[in-house]
């Protein structure tokens, strides 16, 4: 259902305050992702009930977890209490989930400071007892995969961090090539993720910085890897994931509703995009955030137009009227 360990992959990559429901639906309707993960739901002091899930990933009501364009998701978690992890991940089946995935890469100093995330990188033999309770909670059909960055401070954890996964029963591991203290600043370094792959029997995915066709040439070329996950750039270049896919010799998925993104930034294209995504997220926050990413490599030429309207009728509104000369998106 999620991940072949032959079979080459794109991911849509998690992303907290970003990759909400309605976004997931609408992204996968390119047909360009094979699975997406949700946003981390942390569990603290609580077991997570089934509502909690129906709630944050109501793709748990649709049969096998998957976006309205048929797309399955995995649910992610994020805590530092193996007990309690791995009771929420078995409610979580419980309420719809097909897969679970754990998060110890958040670079988020609030995650951290309460035991989640990439504080965990420190304790290697704390991610192996994580993962063990989960695997060992979840029934064996349903795949237990953990999200990790090269380390806390020092890239050279992922080896024995990225073990202990596998020894813990992960299914198998996406790595972030870089390490917390490192957060988003460019570059990712792709070549420890090769070189983790050279010693582990499960697939690894490699993640952090693909934003051309040319990155993810250069990434794959490092790694040796078949399987990538995209972050930013499904916001910032929603095509990409389709030139890598190509790239890879694997077919666009068929789902209802297919959608194609503009190649260019021309304002009325997006302003069709935003139109149909509204349906499904009318919030003008959303939007001004989506062209917020497009902006974030090139100069968005309409961007103060989405900055200061008011709302999402506004925003099309301006849209259908920009006539300023359009900039390349080179």
């Amino acid at each position: 259902m999620f991940l072949d360990p032959k079979k080459p992959a794109v991911i849509l990559a998690p992303m907290e305050g970003v990759t909400d429901a309605p976004l997931r639906g609408f992204l996968t309707r390119s047909g360009y992702y094979d699975y997406c993960v949700s946003e981390f739901i942390r569990v603290s002091e609580n077991v997570l009930s089934h509502r909690v899930f129906k709630r944050h990933v109501p793709e748990t009501n649709r049969p096998n977890c998957m976006t309205a364009s048929m797309v399955p998701v995995q649910v992610q978690l994020l805590g530092g209490n193996p007990e309690r992890l791995a009771l929420s991940a078995l409610s979580a089946i419980e309420a719809g989930a097909i897969g679970i995935d754990l998060n110890f890469g958040c670079p988020a100093p609030t995650v951290n400071r309460h035991d989640g995330g990439a504080t965990l990188l420190l304790y290697p033999e704390r991610i192996e007892k994580i993962v063990r309770a989960v695997r060992d909670a979840v029934p064996a059909a349903y795949p237990v995969s953990a999200k990790l960055r090269l380390g806390f401070d020092d890239p050279s954890a992922i080896h024995e961090n990225a073990k202990r996964a596998e020894q813990g029963g992960a299914s198998w591991i996406t790595i972030h090539g870089r390490t917390k203290t490192q957060g988003y600043t460019p570059p990712a370094y792709w070549a420890p993720i090769g070189e983790v792959r050279k010693h582990l029997s499960i697939p690894v995915v490699a993640n952090g910085e693909i934003w051309t066709l040319q990155d993810f040439k250069r990434c794959r070329e490092e790694t040796g890897a078949i399987h990538f996950m995209i972050g930013r750039a499904a916001l910032s270049f929603p095509n990409l994931a389709h030139e890598i896919r190509t790239e890879l010799k694997i077919s666009r998925r068929e789902t209802p509703s297919p959608l194609t993104f503009p190649e260019t930034l021309d304002a009325r294209a997006w302003k069709e995009i935003f139109e149909q995504y509204s349906l499904e997220q009318p919030s003008e926050k959303r939007v001004k955030q989506w062209a917020r990413y497009l902006q974030m490599k090139r100069k968005l030429p309409w961007w103060d137009v989405v900055k200061s309207s008011g709302s999402v009728a506004e925003i099309l509104n301006r849209l259908t009227q920009f006539q300023e000369p359009l900039l390349s998106d080179g």
